[in-house]
């Protein structure tokens, strides 16, 4: 098997008496690192009156802590040519920064300062609330990502997996300064911290930086509830004033931590991933019907699902929706041939290979298989696996989980009903 690196990157973990853990991945050759501070906590963990808390709280950290005020926190790191973001999920939050290896300790002081002393000032809540209020406008307004987020909000009902992450108009407008802060204070603790860090990087300094810069105690544990969702079917059209609709079907897939998760990689590639895969190459090259298509993989801790997205007129909707189906029901039917599933390991293990050269990438890899699987996996490991699926193995993934009885479609733009229900009755 070839080596995704010419040298083995030294991976160490340590965690502290607070429980915080710290994990490192030594790059001798880096110039740059890439530090990230994860928390486990994302939108499905979000009590009902807080909904969108887990973002707002992304947000409402850059505008200010004890040290720094809202310029200070990035002018520090861009200053010295680095950058600084963050972003959440539906399971975890992830504040995060890429320097010159030379200024990790300024890196770890920002992000740090982040995470363990914002003011939630009152004047700038109130702000940055019309802010997200903006930013869910905006989303609404893109209606590709837009069928993603309703698609979930009725896939999973009454499940936390549905809630939108930036929250609802409503949530936002009903959320509290004190009520967040406290959200903050309780969650953003020791014990739920992953500290993530890539680079030409000594893992001693890094531990003795967190322990310098992180002040946060162990507290009680707060148990995080997730109920694994059941996956409702539905068949809904939702009216829009648009050009095109937008069409996305929907079936169960492997979780993250499945023994299967590397089958649903290689099937998801050849469906859909790229500009090689069937439904990419019959419904656009071959047939021009459409100029967006792609499959994608969502995987949670418990669950998952692959979801078939298209972009395309009215008029030609019916024949994109039976050439979707036609595809699935291929695959049900003949699997994936062993010189396809060659083709489709050697795209998936290139494109694992060319992103572990991506410190940021290979910062974020080690925290999301810390919170995951709680252990270190090394590139080369993962390789191994991908060349472990067998045309046996992905018949046996698309015979669990490729059930059309299981299966979803929504639809979103101007459809007359006699099309609609042509559409939702292929399933």
């Amino acid at each position: 098997m070839q080596k995704a690196f010419d040298y083995v990157p030294e991976y160490k973990k340590t965690i502290l008496s607070n429980g915080t853990r710290v994990v490192t991945e030594h790059h001798p050759y880096s110039r740059a690192t890439s530090a990230g501070v994860y928390i486990d906590l994302g939108s499905r963990d979000e009590p009902a009156h807080l909904g969108g808390a887990a973002h707002f709280i992304e947000h409402l950290v850059f505008k200010g802590t004890n040290k720094r005020n809202a310029y200070e926190i990035v002018k520090e790191i861009e200053a010295v040519g680095g950058e600084l973001n963050a972003y959440t999920t539906r399971e975890y939050t992830c504040f995060h920064s890429c320097t010159l290896r030379e200024h990790l300790s300024l890196s770890m002081d920002v992000l740090s300062d982040l995470v363990s002393d914002a003011l939630f000032d009152p004047v700038e809540f109130d702000k940055e609330r019309q802010v997200i209020l903006q930013e869910i406008m905006m989303a609404s307004d893109d209606l590709e990502e837009y069928i993603f987020d309703m698609y979930f909000e009725r896939a999973y009902p009454g499940n936390a997996l549905s809630n939108p992450i930036l929250g609802t108009v409503d949530s936002i407008k009903a959320m509290n300064r004190d009520d967040l802060f406290d959200f903050y204070q309780t969650r953003y603790k020791a014990d739920h911290l992953v500290v993530s860090v890539a680079g030409a990087v000594n893992h001693d300094e890094v531990v003795e930086l967190v322990e310098k810069n992180l002040l946060l105690k162990p507290k009680k544990p707060v148990m995080v509830d997730r109920t694994t969702p059941n996956m409702e079917i539905i068949k809904q059209f939702y009216k829009k004033d648009t050009e095109q609709v937008h069409y996305l079907l929907g079936l169960p897939s492997s979780a993250f931590n499945s023994n299967s998760r590397f089958e649903s990689y290689i099937v998801n590639a050849f469906l859909g991933g790229g500009m090689t895969s069937q439904l990419y190459q019959k419904i656009r090259e071959d047939k021009a019907l459409a100029y967006t298509v792609y499959s994608y993989l969502q995987s949670f801790t418990d669950s998952g699902l692959m979801m078939f997205y298209v972009g395309t007129s009215e008029e030609k909707l019916e024949q994109v929706s039976n050439m979707v189906i036609e595809e699935l029901n291929l695959i049900i039917k003949n699997g994936i041939t062993q010189n396809q599933l060659d083709f489709y390991k050697r795209q998936v293990r290139g494109q694992i290979m060319l992103g572990a050269d991506d410190i940021e990438n290979r910062m974020n890899s080690l925290a999301v298989n810390e919170m995951v699987f709680g252990e270190y996996r090394p590139v080369d490991k993962v390789i191994s696996e991908i060349e472990k699926v067998s045309v046996e193995s992905s018949r046996d993934f698309i015979n669990k989980y490729f059930d059309f009885n299981k299966a979803g479609c929504m639809l979103l733009g101007k459809c007359e009903k006699g099309l609609q229900d042509k559409v939702f009755s292929l399933i």
